[in-house]
C-alpha cells in the first residue's frame, strides 16, 4: 500500500520541526522562578524580628543561570529578568521562612539592607556559591540537570552568635518533548528544596537560630 501525499507532507513537518529544535541559535531564554506567597494572618505571627540581607552572588559565571546544548549544534542560554538571580532566590527564602516557615509557623521576616534594621533578633545573609541548570539534547530525549550551593549565615542578636549552613543539592530527569518552562521548573524545585532543607536542619530557640543536632 502506497502512503498517502499527506501522510508524508504530516512525516515531513514532524521532522522538520524536530530539526528546526534540536539547533540553538545563541538566544537568551527569560525564566521567572518567582513564587507568589500565600496569604497569612497577622495575629499568627511569631515575635521575632528576623530580618533576610540580599544574598551576595559569588557565581563563577553571572552572565547565565544555565543553557542548552542543541543536537544538531548551538546553544539556548537561560537567565532571569533582570540579571538579578540572588535578589530572587533573597526574596524567595524571605517569603517562605514568612509565610510557613520553622514548624510550620508564620514569622516576622523581612528583606532589608545590612544596618537597616538595629533591632533584629537574627540577621540572614548568604551567598549564591552554585545555582545552573544545563539542558543537553539527544535524540528523542534531552536530559536536565540542575544544582544549587548556597551559604547562609545567621546572626543573633541575644548572645552575638552565629549560625553556619551550606546547603546544596540537585536534581536531574529526562523529557521526550523539550520545553523551557521544565527548566524554569526544575531549577524552581531545586531552589524550594534548597530553602526546605534550611528550615529542616536549623531551629528558633531563646530568639536565636540554632543548627538542628545531627542525629
Amino acid at each position: 500500500m502506497k502512503p498517502s501525499p499527506l501522510g508524508i507532507l504530516g512525516c515531513a513537518i514532524v521532522v522538520v520541526t524536530m530539526v528546526a529544535g534540536c539547533r540553538g541559535t545563541g538566544t537568551v531564554r527569560t525564566l521567572d522562578l518567582r513564587e507568589k506567597p500565600p496569604m497569612v494572618q497577622v495575629t499568627d505571627i511569631q515575635p521575632v524580628k528576623i530580618v533576610v540581607e540580599p544574598f551576595d552572588d559569588r557565581r563563577a559565571d553571572k552572565s547565565r543561570v544555565g543553557l542548552r546544548t542543541h543536537l544538531w549544534g548551538g546553544t539556548t542560554y537561560f537567565n532571569v529578568p533582570g540579571d538579578r538571580l540572588a535578589s530572587v532566590i533573597t526574596q524567595r527564602i524571605a517569603d517562605r521562612l514568612r509565610t510557613r516557615g520553622w514548624q510550620d509557623r508564620v514569622w516576622d521576616v523581612r528583606v532589608a539592607s545590612p544596618g537597616s534594621v538595629p533591632d533584629a533578633d537574627i540577621v540572614i545573609s548568604g551567598q549564591v556559591v552554585d545555582f545552573s541548570a544545563s539542558a543537553k539534547s539527544r535524540v528523542f530525549s534531552t536530559v536536565i540537570d540542575t544544582k544549587s550551593r548556597l551559604k547562609v549565615t545567621a546572626k543573633n542578636q541575644a548572645d552575638q552568635s552565629t549560625t553556619i549552613r551550606n546547603i546544596e543539592g540537585g536534581r536531574s530527569r529526562t523529557v521526550f518533548w523539550f520545553s523551557e518552562d521544565d527548566v524554569q521548573e526544575q531549577l524552581s524545585v531545586t531552589l524550594k528544596d534548597g530553602i526546605e532543607r534550611l528550615i529542616s536542619d536549623t531551629t528558633i530557640e531563646d530568639k536565636a537560630l540554632r543548627s538542628v543536632p545531627e542525629q
